[in-house]
């Protein structure tokens, strides 16, 4: 499969299932996410789908610190109502990564492992998400603010031609290397941007 080569440049990370490590589909349960992972996922690749993978590796560092994130206990709250906007894409992807889902999830074995009633939105915080353990009720809020990473100017007219088929091949080319180029500069220039990736520790 090819894919922009700058998608193998962006971190990756690891979290602890312990259902994938009690049903045997992992070793020790250990599972590492890419970019690829969640474009795979999603089907494309777009700000909005790199900003949900980024924050989510954000807040996991900050609940966790040295410690291996768990999977499947961590709850995340949505500002804004699933429907509305691009949440629902960004839902989808920390889902994955997190397994925390509203109530289509793994329903667990005897009381344990229960995916469910760990994702909830229209929920009243301060940023784009908050993402809390499980354990510790330890708190974070996240925030991405993509109109800072601004694209290439000939991207808006590419985008509108290629959609109503008036494009060239190499013009239709051209477009969906200026796309993938600002995700590119999201995720590896902007990765420790605090005017892109806010971070924040709640006061309650």
């Amino acid at each position: 499969m090819k894919y922009p080569d700058f998608f193998d440049n962006v971190p990756r990370f690891r979290l602890h299932d312990p259902l994938a490590e009690f049903l045997g589909a992992v070793d020790n349960g250990m599972i590492e996410y890419s970019y690829l992972d969640v474009v795979k996922l999603v089907g494309h690749s777009c700000p909005t789908v790199a900003s949900a993978y980024w924050m989510t590796r954000l807040a996991l560092g900050a609940l966790y610190g040295s410690q291996t994130p768990e999977r499947g206990a961590i709850r995340v709250d949505f500002r804004e109502n699933s429907l509305n906007g691009v949440t629902g894409v960004i839902a989808n992807v920390v889902s994955m990564l997190t397994g925390a889902t509203q109530d289509m999830g793994f329903k667990g074995l005897v009381g344990q492992f229960d995916r469910r009633h760990l994702m909830f939105f229209d929920a009243a915080v301060p940023l784009d998400m908050r993402f809390t353990r499980t354990d510790t009720g330890d708190k974070v809020d996240v925030a991405a603010n993509l109109q800072a990473v601004t694209g290439d100017p000939d991207t808006p007219t590419l985008m509108r031609r290629c959609l109503g088929g008036t494009t060239s091949a190499e013009e239709s080319r051209r477009f969906a290397a200026l796309w993938q180029d600002r995700v590119r500069r999201i995720l590896l220039e902007h990765q420790e941007d605090t005017r892109v990736f806010v971070v924040s520790r709640p006061c309650d």
